[in-house]
This record gives structure tokens, sequence and C-alpha cells, in this order.
């Protein structure tokens, strides 16, 4: 479960990150409000799971996921251009985390 709401909690990251990005420096009135209620959920997400992730895995995961749909949903749309080295470096980010989840962890918490 901690792994779910740390995965969720990087899908609001993304979410937050694109709304503050479209916010027109928090002047736009609905990118503004998702931009803080996906803030909050996904610090809280964040939050809950390094009570059973080594804070160290949750974050690099937290941020390597975020900042993989970041990117990958602006290519998409338009609003970053792709090209073949971002694309390699957005496949080594998503190793890495997977790579993270599969490395055992030398603490006294749970990750299951």
């Amino acid at each position: 479960m901690p792994w779910l709401i740390l995965l969720t909690s990087a899908v609001f990251e993304a979410v937050w990150a694109t709304a503050l990005g479209n916010s027109e420096g928090l002047t736009e009135p609905v990118s503004t409000v998702v931009f803080f209620l996906a803030l909050a959920c996904s610090m809280g997400g964040l939050a809950w799971a390094v009570k059973h992730i080594p804070i160290g895995t949750a974050y690099a995961v937290w941020v390597g996921v975020g900042a993989g749909l970041t990117v990958g949903y602006a290519m998409i749309f338009d609003t970053e251009s792709a090209s073949v080295g971002k694309l390699i470096f957005l496949v080594g980010i998503i190793a890495a985390v997977v790579g993270l989840k599969f490395t055992p962890h030398s603490t006294g918490r749970t990750d299951t």
C-alpha cells in the first residue's frame, strides 16, 4: 500500500507542477485552485509513504515519477518539444525508479 500511495502522490506532483505552469503566476483562478489541491494531496501522500519507505528512496521515486509525467504530458500536448534524447532520458528515469523499488532496504521499516 505505501508504494501505491507514493505513486499516486507522484501523479499529483505532476498535476500541481502542470497547474503551476498554467496558473500565470497564480493569477489564473482554476489552475491556481488545482495547483493548491494537487499540492496538498501530493505532499500528504509523500508524508504518509515515508512512514513506511525510506525517505531517500521515497523522495527519489516521487520526484522521478512526477518529473517524468510532467515532461511527458508537456511533450504530448506540444508545450515542450519532444526529442529522441528526452525520450531516452525519460526511460532512464523510469528504469531508475523501478530499480529503487526492487533494491532491498536495510532499515527496520516495512516497504509493503
